[in-house]
C-alpha cells in the first residue's frame, strides 16, 4: 500500500548567488512550483511569506545569505534533484559556447525549455542535474519546444539582466531559418503586426494579430523557392510568443508543419515529402556580450532530419 504524502511543512531557504538580486516575487514562483502567481501575492501580503524573519513586498530584490520563510503550501511536484543525470550527458555535446558568464546550447527539437503541465524535465532542469540544482543556469529567452536551435543561458545575474536588456532594446540579433508554405513572390518582407496572447475554443493557448496587443516585428528575407514552399530567415526584432510563426501565417506562408497556426492538408502533403514536425530552427544569435561587450555570433547547423526532408523538397514532387 503507498504511503500517503507528507503535508507541506514552512521550509526556511537561504539565497544564494544565484538569486541575488532577484526580485521575491518572481523567485517564489520558481521556489513554489504550481502555486498561482494571485496566492504568491496573496502569500506576501499577508506576511506568510517572511525575509530575515520581516515581510518583504513583491519588489523587494533578494540579497545573498537572506533567510526566506516558505509557509506550508502544496505545490504542483517537489523540487528534486534528477537521480540518474547521466541519462542527459549526450547535451554536453551540444554546447555551441560557453564561459563564465553565459551558455549557448543547440536546443533540440521535442525538449521544453522547463518543465511544467505534462512535461517532468526539460532542458533548464536536465542541465541543472548535470552540473548540480544549485548550478547557476538561468534561461535569458525562450524556445517553442518543437523548434531547435541555439539558446542563450546565463550564469550570473549580471549576464541574465544585460541580454534581458538587450532583447528589450533589439540588441540581441536572433535569426530563424523556416520553410514556409507556398512560393513567395518579391523580396524582403518587413511585418509589423502587434500579438495579443488568448486560447481557441478548445482552451488551448494562442496567439493571434490583434491591434490591442504587444507590439512585433519580424523581417523576412526568402533564400530559396521551391514548387510550393519558400525557405527564408527571419529576423525577429522583438521576442513575443509565437511570433515568427504568427507573422509568417498572417503573410498566408504558415511554417511548414505547424499544427497550431498551419494548414492540415498542407502538413499531410508535406509529411510524405519528409517534413514530419516543425521546420522552424533558431540558426543564429548576434549580440554584443553583456560582460566584456566582446561581439559574439553563435551558429546552430540545421538538424539532420530538417536538412533531409529539404533535400526532397529540392528533388520535387
Amino acid at each position: 500500500m503507498t504511503e500517503p504524502a507528507a503535508p507541506p511543512s514552512v521550509r526556511h531557504v537561504e539565497v544564494g548567488p544565484r538569486h541575488a538580486g532577484q526580485r521575491i516575487d518572481n523567485f517564489l514562483l520558481t521556489a513554489l512550483k504550481g502555486v498561482p502567481r494571485s496566492r504568491i501575492y496573496r502569500l506576501l501580503r499577508k506576511g506568510e511569506v517572511r525575509v530575515n524573519k520581516g515581510r518583504a513586498k513583491p519588489e523587494y530584490r533578494l540579497k545573498e545569505g537572506d533567510i526566506v520563510r516558505l509557509p506550508p503550501v502544496r505545490t504542483s511536484a517537489p523540487e528534486r534533484l534528477l537521480t540518474d543525470a547521466s541519462r542527459f550527458a549526450w547535451l554536453n555535446d551540444r554546447i555551441l559556447y560557453e564561459d563564465e558568464a553565459l551558455l549557448i546550447i543547440d536546443k533540440p527539437p521535442g525538449l521544453a525549455v522547463h518543465g511544467g503541465t505534462g512535461v517532468s524535465v526539460g532542458l533548464i532542469e536536465a542541465l541543472r542535474a548535470l552540473r548540480g540544482e544549485d548550478a547557476p543556469l538561468e534561461l535569458a529567452h525562450r524556445l517553442d519546444r518543437d523548434t531547435s536551435g541555439c539558446l542563450i543561458l546565463a550564469k550570473t545575474r549580471e549576464a541574465l539582466l544585460g541580454l534581458h536588456r538587450m532583447l528589450k532594446d533589439g540588441g540581441l540579433r536572433k535569426t530563424y531559418l523556416a520553410l514556409l508554405v507556398g512560393r513567395w513572390h518579391g523580396g524582403p518582407q518587413d511585418v509589423e503586426a502587434a500579438l495579443e496572447k488568448g486560447r481557441d475554443v478548445a482552451g488551448e493557448k494562442r496567439v493571434a494579430v490583434a491591434e490591442q496587443g504587444r507590439p512585433a516585428r519580424s523581417h523576412f528575407r526568402p533564400l530559396d523557392r521551391y514548387h510550393d514552399t519558400t525557405l527564408v530567415e527571419i529576423d525577429l526584432h522583438t521576442g513575443r510568443t509565437h511570433q515568427a510563426r504568427v507573422h509568417a501565417a498572417h503573410l498566408g506562408h504558415p511554417v511548414a508543419g505547424d499544427e497550431k497556426y498551419g494548414d492540415r492538408d498542407d502538413n499531410r502533403r508535406l509529411r510524405k515529402l519528409g517534413i514530419r514536425r516543425l521546420f522552424l530552427h533558431a540558426l543564429r544569435l548576434s549580440f554584443p556580450h553583456p560582460v566584456t561587450g566582446k561581439q559574439l555570433t553563435v551558429e546552430s547547423p540545421l538538424p539532420s532530419d530538417l536538412e533531409q526532408g529539404l533535400e526532397q523538397i529540392r528533388r520535387g514532387p
